[in-house]
């Protein structure tokens, strides 16, 4: 195998696609995001999403109004760069959200129509490897790379800076801080040949969320949400691979002005579609909903990704110049 081959294989495990939020929109975090690269590689998304349900998909605590429509159209940019840090794996990444989200909701005895677009909350991330094989730092150990059982530690934090008018109940801006603490798990299962390729991958963490303190002139309040994610993925050839994912969401319960809601109890399924056009570009599609959404107080909600991703590494790039 060529070192150009190889990389094709590795470069967009920084791929960042939203979607997560993975901590916007519908907080789901893709298949292979956490695979560990090359140190110093970079990756830049564009990355589309189409979403409906009874939620803002902008807001990570998935506060349900019952009897409300609610559809988004997003975009998200971002940054992404793997490095070392006490001689483990790390990855900071950034994502900014826009779009235009619009609906129907009752609330307070009124009933709001409504329409907004612009810029949402910008995420940070955070990760570094716990447990698992050391950083990639130069080729000979990416050939030799395979994750076996791979254990991280993950911080989120969603800075309130985005759109908001408190005049209305659908905003892309939260108006308040919020974030998460997560343990990204990457188990390897059989052999680590590119074609071949399956793993398990689970994501359980906590989010936390301070209050909007003015929420349509209401304080809105938000206990701590537990989410576990999980993919299966599985390569179908060395460039095109696919996931099964779940995604379950529990606890969070929203109050306003002390009245509180429902805990949620939520559980979606998908799949995720990769395909690497070439040793840079990567393109994802994927979709979600939830299946157990029958009674008026369950959240209801569909999502369908498109991303396109950019991946480069100086080392990398420096070769291909001297290859051709």
């Amino acid at each position: 195998m060529n070192y150009t081959r190889t990389i094709q294989c590795f470069i967009a495990v920084a791929v960042f696609v939203m979607m997560m939020f993975p901590t916007a929109a519908d907080a789901q975090v893709p298949p292979r995001f956490y695979w560990k690269s090359l140190i110093g590689a970079n990756a830049v998304p564009v990355i589309y999403m189409d979403m409906s349900g009874n939620v803002n998909p902008f807001d990570p605590a998935h506060f349900v109004i019952p009897e409300s429509s609610v559809s988004a159209s997003v975009a998200l940019g971002g940054y992404a760069r793997t490095f070392s840090l006490f001689n483990r794996s790390a990855l900071v990444a950034v994502l900014l959200p826009m779009g235009r989200i619009s609906g129907e909701a009752s609330l307070f005895d009124q009933t709001f129509k409504q329409s907004t677009g612009g810029f949402g909350d910008p995420t940070l991330e955070f990760v570094i490897n716990l447990v698992g094989p050391p950083p990639i730092k130069n080729m000979p150990d990416l050939m030799r790379y395979e994750p076996g059982f791979s254990l991280d530690l993950l911080v989120d934090l969603i800075v309130p800076i985005g759109e908001y008018d408190n005049e209305k109940a659908l905003n892309i801006g939260q108006n308040r801080w919020y974030g998460r603490v997560g343990a990204p798990i990457v188990w390897q299962l059989g052999s680590w040949v590119p074609g071949r390729r399956t793993t398990l991958e689970f994501l359980p963490s906590v989010w936390l969320f301070g209050d909007n303190d003015d929420f349509v002139g209401h304080r809105l309040s938000t206990d701590p949400k537990f989410q576990l994610e999980g993919h299966l993925t599985r390569d179908f050839h060395e460039h095109f691979w696919g996931s099964l994912d779940m995604n379950y969401m529990a606890g969070g319960q929203s109050s306003v002005d002390g009245e509180s809601g429902e805990d949620l109890d939520m559980l979606g399924l998908g799949f995720t579609l990769g395909y690497h056009i070439n040793d840079n570009i990567q393109l994802t599609a994927g979709y979600m909903a939830t299946v157990n959404d029958s009674a008026p107080t369950d959240l209801r909600m569909d999502v369908f990704k498109l991303s396109l991703v950019f991946g480069w590494h100086p080392l990398i790039e420096g070769m291909k110049r001297l290859g051709d």
